[in-house]
């Protein structure tokens, strides 16, 4: 078994990005913290990292947000990174009046955000998430979806054309179009949607193994077990792909009156959710308390950091906020422990230094204040 390319960022650029004018990081380690009073502008570079993938960043804010000049809109993120390709150069960026952002790879632009990812992954934890088990159902598929896009690719565009077919069947529906016209609408909406169900399920196989075999590791983090639920889920279970989109088709051929006065499209994975069981305890994560919760949560994200250097065949980037503040000394410790046996590059926030006491000699502390950024 060939090991994994290791990767890592070696230099970190912004201009104009939140608050920072011009910023520039020189990196030697795998493992990075960055340490600071809240507003300072941590997770901005957290942020500016999760825009050298595809997406929209780890706040899925709008491109022109992240500007510090609101007027022009404008701003850059680049990176030196040690990878698969040896040292490669990742731009991106938005330009002043324009709506999509530009990526340049080696100075090549190139066709979308999704070419990043043959270069780097990068994966993150992130406050806003904490209420992902008790929060909306569409809140979990985005997060499953992100978890499938580091395995597979191309399945955020898939997950898009999904969306759209699905807009433009409700709109026949809603403007009474012909059974032909729906018929065809609803061909590609089974195609697309079946596509983008099947790529769920085996994120959610693959990395429910991955969870299993964590859990004999003894770490001091409850046990997720996951799974996909939904009517569309119940309707097609055991099917294969080509029995699957025969189904999806004919619950949109007999939902069409129902859909119509709805409004929307009642059946399909758009409607699917996450289910997560607390192991230990035999609860939904939902019904744990808050710090299970955040410790679930940290799992999944260790076992997905995990099976994406499996499938990929490169460790990826994590980034975690604000989360060593939530877990106790020993847990801290542990979880150090298990990202250094990983192998991820690691970048992490906190408003204490002596929260990353425990981290390895050769890790890099920087402290931010004031739109800089210098090593402590």
């Amino acid at each position: 078994m060939t090991d994994p390319v290791a990767v890592s960022l070696r230099r970190l650029t912004l201009s104009d990005f939140r608050n920072y004018e011009n910023a520039s990081i020189s990196l030697n380690s795998r493992m990075v913290a960055f340490v600071g009073n809240n507003g300072a502008g941590k997770t901005n570079i957290l942020e500016a990292i999760s825009f050298l993938s595809a997406g929209r960043g780890l706040r899925r804010a709008m491109l022109s947000e992240v500007a510090r000049h609101a007027h022009t809109g404008a701003w850059a993120v680049s990176a030196l990174i040690d990878g698969a390709y040896g040292e490669t150069r990742l731009g991106t960026g938005l330009n002043a009046g324009d709506q999509s952002r530009k990526v340049r790879i080696d100075g090549e632009d190139a066709r979308s955000s999704e070419a990043l990812l043959e270069y780097l992954r990068v994966l993150w934890l992130v406050p806003s998430m904490d209420g992902l088990f008790t929060g909306s159902a569409g809140d979990r598929r985005k997060f499953l979806d992100r978890l499938v896009l580091s395995l597979n690719p191309s399945h955020g565009k898939t997950v898009t054309e999904f969306e759209r077919a699905l807009r433009q069947r409700n709109r026949l529906l809603s403007e009474g179009g012909t059974a032909a016209f729906l018929d065809a609408i609803e061909a590609q909406v089974a195609e697309l949607g079946t596509a983008v169900s099947l790529a769920r399920n085996e994120t959610v196989s693959l990395l429910s193994a991955k969870l299993k075999a964590q859990a004999e590791l003894g770490l001091p983090f409850p046990t997720a077990e996951i799974h996909l639920e939904g009517a569309f889920e119940t309707a097609t279970i055991g099917l294969g792909a080509s029995d699957r989109e025969d189904c999806y088709r004919e619950l949109l051929r007999e939902g069409r009156f129902r859909d119509k006065a709805a409004g929307r499209t009642l059946d399909g994975p758009h409607r699917s959710d996450l289910g997560v069981l607390h192991v230990d305890k035999h609860v939904p994560a939902a019904l744990a308390s808050t710090g299970e919760q955040k410790a679930l949560l940290i799992g999944i994200i260790l076992a997905h950091a995990d099976l994406t250097t499996a499938i990929s065949g490169m460790t990826p980037v994590l980034l975690l906020d604000e989360v060593a503040a939530h877990l106790d000394p020993g847990r801290r410790a542990a979880l150090f422990s298990r990202l250094q046996a990983m192998g991820p590059q690691v970048f992490m926030t906190g408003t204490d230094v002596n929260l990353f006491k425990d981290l390895p000699e050769d890790a890099q502390i920087f402290e931010v204040a004031d739109g800089l950024i210098n090593p402590l």
